[in-house]
């Protein structure tokens, strides 16, 4: 198990990486399966339309893309988040920032975690998986 956090495009800011990585873990484990290696790059609406751009062939700003690199029961990605729109989001849902990028971070790891959420029952059920796992953070 190894989880990372990098900053790119933008200025670095605390984060309780202890707890954060503990919750993480806890998830996993939760949901059957085990803990990786997982990097969360958190950057700007500019770093992240560029990665979905050139990889997705998108073009608009997004909050969150992840990549999969799940195997075997092994929970590994890599986890891009625009704190740009975690900002947006938050304001927008009045909600404080680390609320939202909490439930940006663990929305990411549902989806390492097989859950989909393209159509109204699988939103359904990441929205409650994820109001879960911020409620036992």
């Amino acid at each position: 198990m190894n989880i990372n956090f990098y900053f790119e495009d933008i200025e670095e800011f605390q984060l309780d990486l202890p707890k954060i990585t503990s919750w993480i873990n806890s998830t996993i484990t939760e949901e059957g399966q085990e803990p990786g290696e997982l990097s969360f790059i958190l950057c700007s609406d500019d770093y992240l339309l560029e990665i979905n751009k050139q990889y997705l062939n998108h073009d608009y700003y997004t909050d969150i893309i992840t990549f999969d690199y799940v195997e075997d029961g092994i929970v590994s990605g890599d986890i891009f988040i625009s704190v740009d729109r975690v900002k947006e989001n938050a304001d927008e849902y009045q909600v404080s920032f680390a609320n939202e990028l909490n439930r940006i971070i663990i929305h990411g790891v549902l989806h390492l975690l097989g859950y989909k959420d393209k159509e109204a029952d699988e939103k359904q059920l990441m929205t409650s998986k994820e109001d879960y796992y911020l409620s036992v953070y």
